[in-house]
């Protein structure tokens, strides 16, 4: 039985180009665009029409980078893949690629099969999984070449969490060899955790227990020192590299110094860096606490570099490293002891309409919105053209976006798990309408019609930014 919807009138943005477009589609996909009001338009029927005239619509949003049910600090992230999925749905996003973890005495495919478990049948959104590789040796080594075989190219490496994900340089170099050789991405948490566990247990030492410490700890030098050495390996490897939540100006510029002598390295920052800053972590009464994460938020300078390497391309994704734990009962594990706060924010719901406020004040084009939240993702994990564009052939994943409505950020109204926005009280114009995954209404003119289930687990090709 095939099933076809039209979505007339509106302007669509794509990474490329900008044209007022119907667009039709067809059994899940999109079929064609034409032109509006032109004969080819007029020509397209289906059973639903979508009236999007005023209106964006956009690909579906790509986040790259998401922690559903991670366990973190003696606790768990409070977004189960269905909770966090639909919330997803409601900003916009129709594709997450969440972490699996191997546990170190533990194959990678027991991780991910653990993953799989937690997933399957729960998500309202299509999801795919980057591979956490915490046990570095001769076997794990060979499992990376089949899990490239079936779809899972990227692996996470820590040089934080000594004693929980932490891997030295030495496994790191033979996971980055590797890579070069299966065409997988070694993606980075590049911090030198060695260091920083000094410097931690130095503070806790000297009674210094508030949030606002783990940012003071967590040096953006320590950040810049281990992004450095993470491009070094990457480059006696030659292999590629992508930096994950890149926070600190120090980090940016070593990116782009490998970039200008033309190094196979990518960066992503997430939108904590961008809009949140070290004056969060310092709000009294423990409040700091709801912004603990690594890497930490900065002093609000370095958001200017971050926006500026995403204007050069020496940043490339912003993702949002979705990893929410409650305020009470989670956080509060850290009273009297930052070190004990899990680490974590939410903000899977919020990122593409933070994206697009940027528009609104003149940091990005309308393009480039698109670039760094659906289409870059896409390309650099593989999943590119099937998700993050529309143009005949991909999935029909499609946004139909009001740039004009304002909104007012809020635990009160959003979709996540947790007790807390991020965002509380910030004033956005532009908002989700109408969101399709594969051309099933998820969202429909702000309400929620999507289903647990419908999302799919999707296999991805290697980054398509390398030869």
């Amino acid at each position: 039985m095939s099933s076809r919807t039209v979505i007339r009138g509106g302007l669509v943005i794509t990474a490329s180009d900008e044209l007022h477009a119907d667009v039709l589609i067809e059994d899940g996909r999109i079929a064609a665009l034409a032109a509006s009001g032109t004969a080819a338009a007029e020509a397209f029927t289906a059973e639903r029409v979508v009236d999007a005239t005023g209106k964006y619509v956009i690909p579906g949003g790509v986040d790259a980078h998401t922690h559903m049910e991670l366990p973190f600090g003696g606790t768990f992230a409070s977004d189960t893949f269905e909770t966090g999925t639909r919330a997803a749905a409601w900003g916009g996003t129709t594709t997450i690629v969440d972490f699996a973890v191997q546990s170190v005495g533990h194959t990678l495919h027991e991780g991910l099969d653990a993953w799989h478990a937690k997933a399957e049948g729960n998500c309202a959104i299509d999801y795919a999984f980057h591979m956490i590789v915490s046990d570095v040796h001769d076997e794990t080594l060979k499992e990376m070449d089949l899990l490239v075989e079936e779809g899972v190219t990227s692996f996470k490496q820590f040089m934080a969490y000594p004693g929980v994900f932490y891997s030295d340089d030495g496994q790191i170099l033979r996971a980055m060899q590797r890579s070069a050789e299966n065409g997988g991405l070694i993606m980075m948490h590049a911090e030198n955790g060695i260091a920083i566990d000094v410097l931690v247990q130095q503070a806790l030492a000297r009674g210094e227990t508030d949030p606002r410490h783990h940012g003071e700890v967590r040096k953006a030098l320590l950040e810049a020192e281990a992004t450095h050495r993470a491009i070094r390996l990457a480059q006696v490897a030659g292999a590629p590299l992508y930096v994950v939540h890149v926070s600190a100006q120090e980090a940016v510029a070593e990116l782009a110094r490998a970039r200008d002598e033309g190094l196979p390295v990518f960066g992503e920052t997430c939108p904590q860096y961008l809009f949140l800053s070290t004056d969060n972590l310092a709000e009294p009464d423990f409040e700091g606490a709801k912004y603990v994460c690594s890497t930490p938020l900065r002093p609000k300078e370095h958001q200017d570099a971050l926006w500026r390497g995403l204007a050069t391309n020496d940043l490339q994704v912003v993702s949002t490293d979705h990893c929410p734990f409650c305020f009470a009962g989670q956080k509060e594990l850290g009273r009297g002891d930052f070190s004990r706060i899990p680490n974590g924010l939410p903000g899977v719901e919020n990122r593409m309409d933070l994206l697009h406020q940027a528009v609104v004040d003149g940091r990005i084009s309308r393009r480039r919105w698109i670039e760094i939240a659906c289409a870059t993702p896409a390309r650099m994990f593989g999943l590119y053209p099937k998700k993050g564009t529309i143009a005949p052939g991909a999935d029909a994943d499609v946004v139909v976006y009001d740039p004009h409505a304002e909104q007012t950020v809020s635990a009160a109204t959003h979709h996540m798990n947790v007790d807390y926005s991020a965002y509380e009280g910030k004033r956005i114009t532009g908002r989700v309408e109408t969101v399709l995954s594969r051309g099933v209404p998820v969202i429909t003119e702000r309400e929620y019609t999507g289903r647990t289930g419908h999302g799919v687990y999707t296999p991805r090709s290697t980054c398509q930014y390398l030869n």
